[in-house]
């Protein structure tokens, strides 16, 4: 099956990294790929039983997280969380705030709701030398050039590696959740029978996927030596995934409300009642933390055909996530339609809208230095924005109070030399007003104000992606996520699309991701079809082609003309990919000896592109490929010296079907495996 007229040829060697145009000098040696392979192939992978003995998810939000397990012989039972200590009254507990306090000498001290606590008990002079860290998952979404140093900052301004903060926060979740399931578990368990999934946004891009497996790595969740025992899961491929073992008890269908002209018939009422059950249903559910799951398709799936299509709108606290799953019956698997999509408009928009609102009355600089000063207590004032903005619905007619800390109106008068209530008075902020309890007391139209920005963009997303072909018809759209417990959200999701399809938000709505995850890792085969966020290929040389090709692109070459800088593609942006799917490359190294072949992978969002060198198009990662020892060919005496050497054919396999791109090798004359890992992260 080799061809010696191919004519392509990707530069690269030891540790070059392909020019980005003709200019650069083209010294580097060469590898040819001698079997292209230009559309995947399908290779079927029985559905196999779970090889574990315990699943365990770990659902990592920008605001909470927590985890739950299931054992595989007992897998319609899933186990959630114990209660946290310390947490707050009235709210269900079952996650805790992604909340990270190390001592001033950079070791772990705690996390979640004992972080927050501990580090608003501190003495403030004591506060500035803690470092303290909420909310900084975002970062992770935000850094275009994620590496293993990308950095955090804390509250006190302090910068340490954002690995190392990751790696904490595993940690612990991974000594909670084993000292959990051994309490489970009647027998000992080792290390390599559980499966570790960790929930990741899908609009995350290839190099934050790997950040965390790094973090998970670090944190010894599981050995980089067994990759196969953590899974990365995408969270609202996991929700869709737990959507279709519901029962119609457990969702509250939006939809069923009546709407005229943009105004409830009966204000608010119906609207106000399903929210009550919703709390309700909650509130049962906090004293139980084993949940059962359908051991088939639910009851809502009962109306779907196959082929109907539903949407999942993930409303998270950093991001928003969208994906367009089509049922498969009667196997009830999910394929994806359309590529995830979504932004950083979560919850925490509304917390930045807070922010901002009291930088207009109290001036920036003032709040800046109140926050630098003041830490712990400025942690204090979002934890009490917090818990008033769960509250904040539609309907409400008073307004809404927040006590501000004492050191806050103390540091003003000190700093301004006046009182909290005459900035306010002087802002000509009518919306928000000063009570004689020292609070501030937002009105409705105040609370409109924090939460349209953000509650817009996530509307405008779902309508956007309503007009796509491959979406319209769509006949349900789930709500799940932590932001889908606002009324507010939910109000706007029903008035914007409540005549187009059903809305239907699960009851436990806060913990659909991580119910979901455990099943994903109980059965990562159960999304079949997935497709590309983008278009992936590697640098290659073509023959020159007169007149096809610019003059700029053309490199002589032992007497032969080339064009340089031609993009291969593996996948295109969108294309429908199976699980077990892969892409076939052949490659031989250009010298004797070599021991290691670097291939530059390149990505671009759209797929008219033809040169790596187009706009648009970046370098995004490298496949290592370690070669061993080449064999001494059969008969040969004295090894490797007789005879011409055979050119060796190293076949690399790429699997883009699955949540992470995979690689892996083979050396073709020994049939022997060859050492080969894709990095994202080292650009």
């Amino acid at each position: 099956m080799r061809s010696e007229k191919q004519s392509t040829t990707i530069k690269t060697g030891e540790n070059v990294s392909t020019p980005s145009s003709p200019a650069t000098a083209r010294n580097d040696c060469s590898i040819t790929p001698l079997t292209p392979s230009p559309s995947p192939r399908v290779e079927v992978r029985p559905r196999m039983a779970c090889p574990f003995s315990v699943v365990i998810a770990i659902d990592f939000g920008t605001t909470s997280s927590g985890y739950a397990f299931s054992f595989t012989q007992d897998s319609e039972a899933i186990h959630m969380m114990k209660r946290w200590e310390g947490g707050d009254p009235g709210v269900a507990n079952q996650k805790s705030p992604t909340c990270l306090l190390l001592t001033p000498d950079l070791r772990f001290h705690s996390f979640g709701f004992a972080a927050r606590d501990f580090y608003h008990d501190l003495d403030p002079e004591e506060a500035r030398h803690w470092l303290y860290f909420d909310k900084f998952k975002m970062k992770i979404h935000s850094t275009s050039d994620l590496t293993m140093e990308t950095e955090l900052e804390a509250v006190n301004g302090q910068k340490v590696r954002a690995i190392e903060v990751f790696a904490h926060a595993l940690r612990f979740f991974r000594e909670h959740a084993l000292k959990e399931v051994k309490d489970q578990s009647s027998s000992v368990l080792e290390g390599d029978e559980i499966r570790w999934v960790i929930t990741v946004p899908a609009v995350w891009r290839q190099p934050a996927k790997q950040f965390m497996r790094e973090a998970a790595y670090l944190a010894g969740l599981v050995s980089p030596d067994c990759p196969e025992q953590l899974l990365i899961a995408l969270e609202p491929e996991a929700a869709s995934i737990y959507c279709r073992k519901l029962r119609l008890h457990q969702v509250i269908d939006l939809s069923m409300q009546p709407i005229t002209n943009g105004l409830e018939l009966d204000v608010s009422r119906p609207f106000d009642s399903s929210f009550r059950q919703a709390r309700e249903q909650l509130r049962r559910s906090r004293h139980s933390r084993t949940f059962l799951v359908e051991s088939g398709t639910g009851e809502l799936w009962s109306e779907l055909q196959t082929g109907d299509r539903y949407v999942v709108a993930d409303c998270g606290g950093g991001t928003v996530d969208l994906t367009v799953h089509q049922i498969e019956q009667p196997q009830g698997t999910l394929k994806e339609l359309y590529k995830a999509s979504g932004g950083p408009y979560g919850a925490v928009g509304v917390d930045l809208a807070f922010e901002a609102m009291l930088c207009q009355i109290f001036g920036e600089d003032f709040i800046q230095s109140f926050k630098a000063k003041r830490p712990a207590a400025w942690v204090d004032l979002m934890i009490a924005f917090e818990a008033r903005k769960r509250t904040a619905s539609p309907g409400r007619t008073n307004a809404l109070n927040i006590s501000l800390p004492f050191s806050f109106i103390d540091y003003y008068k000190r700093h301004r030399g006046q009182s909290v209530e005459a900035a306010l008075r002087r802002s000509n902020m009518n919306i928000v007003k000063w009570s004689s309890q020292g609070m501030l007391r937002l009105t409705q139209e105040a609370m409109n104000e924090l939460f349209q920005p953000t509650i817009s963009k996530i509307v405008k997303h779902i309508e956007e992606l309503m007009t796509k072909p491959e979406v319209r018809g769509v006949r349900f759209l789930f709500l799940v996520g932590g932001f889908a417990e606002s009324p507010m959200l939910q109000k706007a999701v029903q008035k914007a699309l409540g005549r187009t399809c059903r809305i239907i938000i699960p009851h436990d709505v806060g913990l659909t991701i991580l119910k979901g995850a455990v099943l994903f890792g109980l059965d990562p085969t159960v999304v079949r079809v997935r497709r590309c966020p983008l278009t992936y290929g590697v640098g290659v040389l073509n023959r020159f082609v007169e007149g096809r090709h610019p003059r700029d692109k053309l490199l002589i070459k032992d007497g032969r003309e080339w064009c340089t800088d031609i993009l291969d593609r593996f996948v295109s942006v969108d294309q429908s990919v199976a699980l077990g799917e892969v892409v076939r490359r052949s490659y031989t190294p250009a010298r004797l000896g070599q021991r290691k072949i670097i291939i530059n992978i390149y990505c671009t969002a759209t797929d008219d592109v033809t040169y790596i060198s187009d706009p648009g198009v970046r370098k995004c990662g490298t496949i290592t490929l370690d070669l061993p020892e080449p064999l001494p060919p059969p008969g040969a005496v004295g090894g490797a010296g007789a005879g011409t050497p055979e050119r060796r054919e190293i076949r690399a396999t790429m699997q883009f079907g699955d949540t992470e791109i995979k690689v892996t090798a083979v050396d073709v004359m020994s049939n022997r495996s060859v050492r080969a890992s894709i990095d994202f992260l080292s650009n």
